[in-house]
């Protein structure tokens, strides 16, 4: 069985050199060729890459959304199964392995996935957070997509339609909707899939990154998509604790018109017990004082985001598939 590997790449070259090294360990004795997509012109330079690899460089003004980027890898990398990581993961080679297997015994599987462990670069210093970054859990099992290292039989993601190129994030959720209506089984398996690596989060600096980068805008632009059709209470469930941020604005709001047609601060006053006790509900959780208003902060940048992103989409072709190309 050949495989394609796809690794999209915007400005974390940092962590690059670990992630091909990982990629080119867990593959040694496959047939494999990869694409490393540059979604923005490279800040830091790029690591040495064997013969297996083709650089594809974006060079306009806008950066490719992740859809985009990875369906330009997945044109060009060939493999009739195709692994897609993203460029600050290490993945573990017994779960390549593993995965390998399972694709060939089970030929009709729609794609796999894994465990992944959340890693944070301080400095100098290395530190793990979270063991389970989106709580797949350690049994092997169905799950609704797959995110941040994703491993799809070919055939199975150009019947999808592959990522939509439009959506600034959400791509991966949204794709696996697609999947399942096709009947595709999505699985993860019971074991360690990689290392996701970062700079320390949560983090109040990473709420701006996620504003100027316009990932948060991807949750409105789902939502515009899917309106009046399948799947779009879905993906607004997936949105609630958003959708109920924005409300506690706009009660604050109301309670700012109350107290200025009053002449008094009392129904303001009144208004900022709901998010004084939302912060202090998430910080007796969390632990943390800072946390929790670190999650308010959050939801709200994120619900403002979603606002926005209903109201505007990228430029993009609806058909994300391009044709593709033999080999890399």
């Amino acid at each position: 069985m050949t495989v394609g590997v796809v690794v999209p790449c915007y400005r974390q070259e940092r962590f690059l050199a670990r992630t091909v090294t990982a990629l080119e360990r867990a593959l040694a004795g496959v047939e494999w060729r990869g694409a490393l997509v540059l979604a923005a012109p490279a800040r830091d330079p790029l690591p040495p890459l064997s013969p297996r690899w083709q650089v594809l460089a974006h060079a306009a003004p806008r950066p490719l959304t992740p859809g985009a980027a990875r369906m330009q890898g997945f044109a060009v990398c060939g493999g009739a199964w195709v692994l897609f990581v993203d460029a600050d993961v290490e993945v573990e080679p017994a779960w390549v392995a593993e995965a390998l297997e399972v694709a060939a015994r089970e030929p009709a599987l729609g794609g796999l996935w894994g465990r992944l462990e959340e890693w944070f670069v301080d400095g100098s210093a290395e530190r793990p957070g979270s063991p389970d970054l989106y709580r797949v859990g350690r049994e092997e099992r169905r799950v609704d997509y797959l995110a941040t290292l994703a491993f799809y039989r070919r055939d199975a993601l150009r019947a999808a339609g592959g990522y939509d190129p439009r959506l600034a994030s959400e791509e991966d959720f949204e794709l696996g909707l697609r999947l399942r209506r096709l009947g595709l089984e999505l699985r993860s398996l019971g074991r360690l899939a990689a290392r996701h690596w970062s700079e320390p989060r949560p983090s109040f600096a990473e709420l701006g990154r996620r504003w100027r980068t316009g990932l948060c805008f991807g949750q409105g632009q789902v939502l515009r998509l899917y309106a009046g059709r399948p799947g779009f209470a879905t993906l607004l469930r997936r949105q609630a604790l958003y959708v109920a941020a924005l409300g506690v604005w706009a009660f604050g709001a109301a309670a700012l018109g109350a107290s200025l047609a009053a002449g008094s601060p009392w129904p303001l006053v009144r208004w900022l017990a709901l998010p004084a006790a939302v912060v202090g509900i998430m910080g007796l959780r969390k632990g943390s004082a800072r946390l929790g208003l670190h999650a308010f902060l959050a939801w709200t940048v994120n619900g403002a985001g979603m606002l926005a992103g209903l109201f505007r989409l990228p430029p993009g072709d609806r058909t994300p598939l391009a044709p593709e190309a033999d080999a890399c």
